[in-house]
């Protein structure tokens, strides 16, 4: 085999992309798609659909498409169910993000897919592929940083409109997304937040319900981390904001490293800080501080296509997976961690309660009087099919 045969489920915005980038990536080719609505399938285009295999079921699509591999694009709560169909069906699988809604059905999955060994599979953190991000990591893991004391980040550029909030009736909804910018904008940065420093043993934050929008989710956190190493974090999220800011400042021994704007820069102590406050007889000066631009690459037009790429390799030739899906439980229950203290106005300790938080989050969705006012079906969550369970 040269070429993994790959097919889609859910062809909303982020489905569409991935039919046009599977489609021109050498190691893969592209055989069936799959829907509920065939009329999603006018969103490809003819030459390529043409070409294709159209399922309407995803249990027939699954079973009887000739493919190798599926990308799951679809609602945030069919992830789990539809991976462990594909699973049982011998197919590799990549699962967009969130891998799941809360902890308990990502646990589920996983147990699942323990069952596999030989499969390939993935969740769709691209960011990892981003050459700052990756640069970042580098450095903590090489020690050059020292010991990192403090993390900031202010990921706030999501603002959303009412109208985008209106284009479906399961936006923004308990029952439809199973949150707001934890579930549906931030699961890149949290996946990066604990691919980067780790995961905390406490979270305390504030959620706001429906602060700057009409819904009945989250769309402004703050939240407070702590971690086992003495090291702290503050994330901060909002899809109410113009204009927004993206800033990730890491407070380290050796300095401070701060990735806005495109731009990664060190200002690197010469000294290390601890060490320079139990030396010096300076009772105000500094030790001297060197300004570093790190040079980083320009990052990929299009960072979906590399996972997909990177997974058809490991299927080939036995290359490491950037982004398992295994470890998308982290994401999911940091942001999960951050929602169940909003709620509880308390500290929450981790690892979360699954039990209590899926319990939360179904009481919230018997209990919901959230009715949207306008609705207009013509959009599609970030990164999953707008038809597939809407």
């Amino acid at each position: 085999m040269d070429k993994v045969k790959f097919g889609v489920i859910g062809i909303g915005n982020m489905g569409s992309a991935h039919v046009v980038n599977i489609s021109n990536l050498k190691n893969c080719a592209l055989t069936a798609v799959c829907d509920i609505d065939p009329e999603a399938f006018n969103r490809i285009d003819e030459g390529i659909r043409s070409g294709l295999q159209l399922f309407t079921d995803p249990e027939k699509f699954l079973k009887e498409a000739d493919i190798d591999a599926v990308v799951i694009s679809v609602p945030h709560y069919s992830h789990p169910d539809l991976a462990i169909l594909a699973m049982r069906q011998g197919r590799h699988i990549i699962v967009e993000k969130p891998i799941a809604v809360h902890k308990a059905e990502a646990e589920r999955m996983i147990a699942e897919a323990k069952k596999y060994p030989e499969l390939r599979k993935s969740a769709m953190f691209n960011q990892r592929t981003v050459p700052a991000h990756r640069k970042i990591k580098q450095m903590i893991d090489s020690g050059e940083l020292g010991k990192i004391m403090r993390v900031n980040w202010i990921i706030t550029d999501w603002f959303r409109s009412q109208c985008y909030y209106d284009s479906g009736d399961w936006r923004a909804s308990w029952r439809g997304e199973g949150g707001g910018v934890l579930l549906n904008q931030c699961p890149h940065q949290l996946d990066l937040m604990q691919w980067f420093f780790g995961m905390p043993c406490k979270v305390r934050a504030t959620a706001k319900f429906g602060k700057y929008h009409d819904i009945e989710v989250e769309d402004e956190v703050n939240a407070y981390l702590e971690y086992a190493d003495g090291k702290t974090g503050n994330f901060i999220a909002s899809t109410g904001e113009i204009p927004g800011t993206n800033r990730l400042e890491i407070m380290a021994e050796r300095g401070r490293l701060v990735y806005e704007g495109g731009r990664l820069e060190f200002k690197r102590n010469e000294v290390e800080t601890t060490e320079f406050n139990r030396t010096t007889d300076k009772k105000f000066g500094l030790p001297d501080i060197w300004r570093c631009e790190i040079p980083v690459a320009a990052p990929s037009p299009t960072p979906h296509k590399d996972i997909v790429e990177n997974v058809a390799e490991a299927i080939l030739h036995g290359t490491p997976l950037l982004a398992p899906m295994e470890e998308g439980i982290n994401a999911l229950e940091l942001g999960n961690a951050m929602l169940l203290s909003g709620w509880k106005e308390e500290t929450v300790n981790l690892p979360i309660d699954s039990a209590e938080y899926a319990a939360r989050l179904e009481k919230l969705i018997a209990t919901s009087r959230y009715q949207k006012k306008a609705v207009k079906n013509s959009g599609n969550a970030e990164g999953f099919g707008s038809s597939f369970g809407s």
